[in-house]
């Protein structure tokens, strides 16, 4: 009860502080406004499904690592030993994925609805999509939340984050590739509940192996 409680004010922090914080937002939003325009000026066409898809998945990556580096990055270490007296560090491990997990979701969802205008909307089963889109969120916010608190005890952190991160994220992006063609129409799968319960399991896997080994990094 006490976890979950701590678990919810320190989402509500994370909140505010976005909020306190909108230039960064504002900079990620740019981001994938920007790629997607230049996707549109580049083509100037309906990208075909496959193309479709892959451009998708790339902009959500890199969408993904500029907005979860600043997780831990911009936490001072006077404030980390602030949130060391205070709280589980489990509890703010969990908080900080619930919400980047959500802050990547929002983006998943614009990023599919400003490139379905520029560049057409293949998807046939647009709720399957976006449940695939919450998935990934799901996944990329464990990877580079986890990662992105181990970078912040080194310098360079972004370039360590983007070393450490894409070995990990590999597996989840084959799987969301392959599963987003099945959403798109283009490929026929009878093993799709396979595959979904595949991305599941990997997801938990890494969130499980991040729960365990995250006190012992909180505490170095």
């Amino acid at each position: 009860m006490r976890l979950a409680k701590e678990i919810w004010y320190l989402l509500q922090k994370e909140l505010v502080l976005e909020w306190r914080q909108r230039f960064a937002l504002s900079g990620i939003l740019l981001y994938v406004l920007s790629t997607i325009f230049i996707v549109y000026s580049g083509f100037q066409q309906k990208l075909a499904a496959p193309l479709w898809n892959v451009v998708f998945w790339i902009i959500m990556l890199f969408a993904s690592v500029n907005a979860v580096v600043k997780s831990f990055v911009q936490e001072s270490g006077y404030r980390q030993l602030y949130y060391y007296t205070l709280v589980d560090p489990l509890a703010l491990f969990i908080a900080k994925v619930v919400y980047n997990s959500m802050l990547l979701l929002f983006i998943g969802l614009l990023t599919l609805l400003v490139l379905g205008v520029v560049a057409g909307n293949p998807v046939t089963q647009p709720w399957m999509f976006m449940g695939i889109i919450g998935l990934g969120s799901m996944g990329f916010g464990i990877i580079f939340t986890f990662i992105s608190a181990i970078a912040a005890k080194a310098r360079h952190s972004a370039t360590l984050m983007a070393i450490l991160s894409f070995p990990l994220v590999i597996p989840v992006l084959m799987e969301l590739i392959k599963l987003s063609l099945i959403a798109l129409g283009f490929t026929q799968d009878t093993d799709m509940a396979q595959d979904v319960l595949i991305l599941l399991a990997i997801d938990l896997l890494l969130m499980g192996l991040a729960l365990i080994l995250f006190p012992f990094l909180w505490r170095d």
